[in-house]
């Protein structure tokens, strides 16, 4: 059982582009003659993954080799498993204007100076190969194939700097790096951690999963992501109360720790399920679970494909283990929570209750019933889902 401080990054090496504090003066006495770019709150965020290290191998962002055989065969052109391209994408005319080999100001969408881009390559890509390789559709109505159709033409690719690392404005105690959760597993002697990821407030069949996973490991890593989602997704510091009201009254707490992950939401499904995976394994994970339609949206993917996708790679050439779970539900005739895999009942002693199906009974005023939704957090989510 590997150590936590052998658990390597993806790569082999932990990335850490936030400036030093030269560089950083540096950077900052150009900040008026460079050209520069807004970022949108998508790309803003890919910075920041890139910068803490948690999309490690990656310094900067994808050139055009990279960004092919990401596209086409699932990974970098070396070889390495790589499922989402991270580029930085703008229109023509903007990169016109921009010339290979100078230092590009990149801006946050209020206009803060917050990285630099080394601009290494500027390169025209193929968004309807990138929506059918990546999303599996070329429907505009997928909000990550939307996103694609919405970007510029040309992708600018290189090293990028972070100028500096703020704190996250509503969750700043939750804001763990891969440097310091690396850290943490290593100071609580967990060898073996099992990462978590959610968009959606925490109800009994996640509780379910993540305690079948703790049985089995060192520590749990609950991972709520709390960049970019879809505008009917449940808002994020809604979902973070639901989260610590679970954790002071339902977790052990000296086995749990909750962190925020600032990545955006692709709703790439299978391939997503694979991304969320390694960047997990960055933070320092040795498993991952993926549940019923990991990172999915609408009806675009089967239920248990992205459990089927970690079968294409080597499990050593991924580095950190799937953990495979079923659709829990509440089972009346064992009174608990259970799978098609522990539960004998039939379909009629199965109450299953859907994220969007909650959220619906919330907008009537119901309560979700005991069996789908532990009662303080269905009052947090019906209090919010009434003002």
């Amino acid at each position: 059982m590997s150590h936590p401080e052998t658990i390597a990054a993806h790569g082999g090496v932990l990335i850490d582009r936030i400036a030093p504090a030269d560089r950083k003066q540096e950077f900052l006495a150009q900040a008026d003659t460079l050209p520069r770019l807004t970022l949108d709150d998508r790309h803003f965020s890919d910075l920041v993954l890139i910068a803490i290290g948690a999309a490690s191998p990656l310094i900067g962002f994808m050139g055009q080799a990279d960004y092919e055989t990401t596209v086409t065969d699932m990974r970098l052109a070396n070889g390495l498993p790589w499922s989402v391209p991270i580029t930085l994408s703008v229109s023509t005319e903007t990169a016109a204007n921009l010339t290979e080999g100078q230092l590009v100001r990149l801006d946050d969408a209020s206009g803060r100076f917050v990285g630099v881009l080394e601009l290494t390559e500027k390169y025209t890509y193929d968004k309807t190969k990138e929506a059918l390789n990546v999303y599996r559709t070329d429907e505009d109505k997928h909000p990550g194939v939307a996103a694609v159709y919405a970007q510029g033409d040309v992708n600018l690719a290189g090293p990028v700097w972070l100028l500096q690392r703020d704190d996250h404005p509503l969750f700043p105690k939750y804001q763990i790096d891969p440097a310091t959760s690396r850290q943490l597993f290593l100071d609580r002697g967990w060898k073996t951690v099992v990462g978590f990821q959610t968009r959606n407030p925490i109800h009994r069949a996640h509780e379910y999963i993540q305690k079948c996973a703790l049985e089995t490991v060192d520590g749990l890593f609950l991972h709520p992501l709390v960049g970019v989602t879809k505008s009917d997704d449940i808002p994020a510091d809604v979902r973070m109360r639901c989260y610590e009201i679970m954790m002071d009254n339902y977790f052990p707490q000296d086995r749990v720790i909750m962190a925020i992950n600032p990545a955006s939401m692709r709703y790439a499904g299978p391939r997503e399920a694979i991304f969320h995976a390694l960047v997990r394994k960055n933070y320092g994970c040795t498993h991952f679970i993926v549940g019923r339609d990991h990172a999915g949206v609408g009806d675009y993917y089967g239920t248990y494909d992205a459990q089927h996708i970690f079968d294409e790679f080597e499990p050593a050439e991924l580095g950190i283990t799937p953990m495979k779970f079923e659709h829990a539900f509440y089972c009346k005739r064992s009174q608990s929570m259970a799978t098609s895999k522990t539960s004998p009942s039939t379909k009629e002693e199965r109450i299953h209750l859907s994220g969007t199906k909650v959220r619906e009974m919330l907008r009537n005023g119901e309560l979700p019933p005991p069996e789908f939704s532990r009662p303080e957090v269905a009052a947090e989510l019906a209090r919010v889902m009434h003002k």
